[in-house]
């Protein structure tokens, strides 16, 4: 079996740009190991910034964290359950924002005479 030589010439290019490596994408595996990773999670979910994280029991050997989050500019925040193994958001949940003025509270007084 003869080859062209022209054949050649396209082929060995072709070959030698599918064998070029590129720069492998890190990914997540196994388990969340750390409130850093839920609280990154829960952030993308939602939109807001990540106030606290903790680990808490969930349908598997490994649980989920437990993730508040501040929404800037709205009155609500949210509580995302992650779970560990899968790293998805197993549910979320609208609470109240703790720090911030609400529509319904008045103006601060300042008692005088107590510590």
């Amino acid at each position: 079996m003869r080859v062209h030589p022209l054949a050649l010439a396209l082929l060995v290019p072709a070959i030698v740009l599918s064998a070029r490596t590129t720069k492998p994408r890190k990914h997540a595996a196994g388990p969340i190991k750390s409130a850093k990773e839920a609280k990154a999670i829960a952030e993308q979910e939602t939109g807001g910034r990540a106030t606290s994280a903790r680990r808490i029991p969930l349908n598997g050997a490994s649980g989920g964290w437990e993730v508040d989050v501040r929404m800037p500019h709205e009155d609500k925040g949210w509580r995302c359950i992650i779970d560990s193994d899968t790293r998805m958001v197993h549910s979320k949940t609208r609470i109240d924002q703790g720090g911030g003025k609400g529509k319904a509270d008045g103006p601060v007084r300042l008692v005088k005479g107590t510590r």
